[in-house]
């Protein structure tokens, strides 16, 4: 997972190119770190250290719903360099539950998964329930899409089932804003999500230590590295170090505070600056992609991202379009993640370097071409389009996983030539 030199010494070496001072090294010992290697401003190129690996930003996350991304298995992820995954806590805490998964070592023992995860908080799929919830200041009350059973979720709650799921990041508990909605409900509901992530970080600070893979990784770090200053060498002939001047990162999760505000400039800068004050590992901005215009969407995105910190990753929910992602990553976005790839594939709808195909489409069905002729996935070196048009005519599931696959080669790939070009 994490590539065989010393990452202690690699962070150090990296952050003092960028012109840290020592005093300024010594005070990011932090259980996360997020090192900028090159930027373009406002882009810029990075990357995250979790417990279980690396991951190159600006970055795409596939959405895993119930612990798996639909009609894909894990080696095909890990074939298509899948970095890091987001799992969907609402889901998980309705099936299988989270004290089954945190008793079967958490989330990435559970669905074999050995490389990085997110879990959302449960906030954006309550509120998507509309009229099945109840919004209280202590939480939310809403009932069970599966059989219609009565549920509570709190900040605490929230926290506590994500710590259980054991995510490398996990996220507060925050309360998402319909669009349109008037300034006094946008006033109040940002109020809200401010005192919820108070009491978000509260009650991480205070079980943290909880989480499942605590135990499965005792000695992992040392195996790697353990700090900076006179070098030795690790099991796999990397340099190790000595001395305590910068640690690797401790092994807990990374909570990141989410930014709220509607559609409001002004409301979403002071959410911006308020929730850095109650200090986060990094900062999402939510509470988009709920019904808004796409151009307003970039407008809320460009006025709020200035005022994220720079040397903190910065996660937009929930976007968005190949084109989006790029775009977002180049106004300095660092990760993002949509079920757009997964769900259009599972609908015939393709996205090629020549645009979109809808494969269901009867034009394709004597089409011998490949899908894509620039791309290099699997399903576009083998198979023409009259096969995939076949397929999903037939209601073939093959249909499904060759469409999936190939839509996720593009999104990857569009990642890949982002962080090429910064």
């Amino acid at each position: 997972m994490y590539s065989p030199v010393c990452l202690g010494w690699w962070l150090v070496h990296q952050m003092a190119n960028l012109g840290f001072t020592s005093s300024q090294l010594e005070s990011r010992r932090m259980s996360f770190p997020f090192v900028i290697e090159k930027s373009r401003k406002p882009a810029r190129r990075g990357c995250l250290m979790t417990t279980h690996g690396e991951v190159e930003t600006p970055v795409f996350m596939p959405v895993g719903t119930a612990a798996t991304v639909k009609s894909i298995p894990q080696d095909l992820l890990e074939q298509l360099d899948v970095q890091i995954l987001l799992g969907n806590t609402y889901h998980l805490y309705l099936r299988p539950g989270i004290d089954q998964i945190r008793k079967l070592g958490g989330l990435h023992q559970f669905m074999s998964w050995p490389r990085a995860i997110l879990t959302d908080s449960g906030g954006f799929q309550v509120f998507s329930l509309s009229d099945l919830r109840k919004v209280t200041e202590e939480g939310v009350t809403f009932r069970s899409h599966l059989d219609g059973s009565s549920h509570f979720l709190s900040p605490e709650t929230a926290i506590e089932a994500q710590i259980g799921l054991g995510a490398d990041i996990i996220m507060a508990f925050d309360e998402c804003t319909e669009f349109p909605a008037d300034p006094k409900r946008l006033r109040d509901s940002m109020e809200m999500t401010l005192r919820w992530a108070e009491r978000s970080k509260r009650y991480f600070e205070e079980h943290k230590s909880q989480v499942p893979w605590a135990r499965v990784y005792p000695d992992y770090y040392d195996d790697v590295c353990v700090c900076v200053g006179d070098r030795r060498m690790s099991q796999d002939g990397a340099p190790k170090i000595e001395n305590d001047e910068l640690r690797l990162p401790e092994k807990t999760q990374a909570l990141f505070g989410i930014v709220q505000g509607g559609m409001d400039p002004a409301l979403r800068r002071e959410s911006a600056e308020r929730t850095i004050e109650i200090g986060f590992d990094g900062y999402a901005i939510g509470g988009l992609s709920v019904g808004e215009p796409r151009a307003l969407t970039r407008e809320i995105v460009e006025s709020t991202i200035q005022y994220l910190p720079n040397d903190k990753p910065r996660y937009l929910m929930g976007v968005g379009t190949p084109q989006e992602i790029a775009e977002f990553s180049n106004l300095g976005i660092d990760m993002m993640d949509c079920v757009l790839p997964t769900r259009a594939a599972r609908h015939g709808l393709l996205f090629t370097s020549e645009g979109k195909i809808s494969i269901k489409q009867a034009r394709y069905a004597g089409d011998e071409n490949p899908l894509d002729p620039n791309c290099s996935c699997q399903v576009c070196r083998r198979y023409s389009r009259a096969y995939l048009r076949h397929l999903y005519a037939s209601n073939e599931l093959l249909s499904q996983v060759l469409n999936t696959i190939h839509n996720l080669t593009y999104y990857l790939d569009t990642m890949r030539r982002v962080r090429h070009s910064i």
